[in-house]
């Protein structure tokens, strides 16, 4: 079974692969190590590895982990799943980034938490229920929105497309957000997976959020 430590220069090689292809600058690509069902130490050991950008699912999860990941300097730690407007103070309390702003109201929740974030707008560019996010149409409103909220940094724009085995799927998704970053002047953009990242990077990811192609499958409680 390999372990992270050789995982994760394969992981790199894929980027730069990507990013060679796609003629970018690897330097200019996040490597978010996802740790969701993953204990606290794999997030130190990652941390030791070199890897300082980590995204986590849930706030109840990560409020588990925080107390073991606090001394951890130069870490942060980004919200990547759906955040209720209640647990805003929470999240701003434990995360330095969330990913997951996909309304006005949640972004003013998370302002008067009082703390500096930097957050990303989640859109929705896929038919599906179980997906969160903004619509295309409501971006110029969430972004006057996030304007108006002095503690938020906008950095940019993520989406989740619809599961695919075939990586090429994903494809039509990761150019829309491109396109609607373009549009908006929105630099960032988070999108891509440990079995899509290189169709996400020669679409112009700036952060892709991998998970199992680092620390294996999750085993479900």
């Amino acid at each position: 079974m390999e372990t992270l430590s050789e995982r994760l220069p394969a992981v790199r090689e894929r980027i730069a692969r990507a990013a060679g292809r796609a003629r970018r600058d690897p330097s200019e690509i996040t490597l978010l190590a996802v740790t969701k069902m993953f204990p606290a130490e794999a997030i130190c050991e990652a941390y030791a590895l070199g890897l300082r950008e980590f995204g986590e699912n849930y706030v109840r999860e990560f409020e588990g982990k925080a107390p073991a990941t606090r001394d951890l300097a130069g870490a942060r730690f980004h919200l990547i799943g759906h955040l209720q407007s209640n647990k805003s103070k929470k999240a701003a309390d434990l995360f330095q980034v969330v990913q997951t702003v996909d309304s006005a109201r949640l972004a003013r929740r998370l302002n008067e938490a009082g703390t500096p974030l930097d957050i990303m707008l989640e859109v929705k560019l896929a038919e599906e229920d179980a997906k969160s996010g903004a619509g295309p149409a409501d971006l110029p409103g969430l972004i006057d929105a996030v304007a108006g909220c002095g503690n938020l940094r906008l950095l940019g724009l993520m989406t989740m497309p619809p599961w695919a085995d075939d990586p090429e799927a994903s494809r039509p998704y990761f150019r829309r957000l491109r396109e609607l970053g373009e549009r908006f002047g929105l630099k960032h953009l988070s999108m891509g997976m440990s079995h899509d990242l290189e169709v996400a990077i020669e679409e112009g990811a700036t952060c892709v959020r991998v998970g199992t192609a680092l620390f294996g499958e999750r085993v479900k409680a």
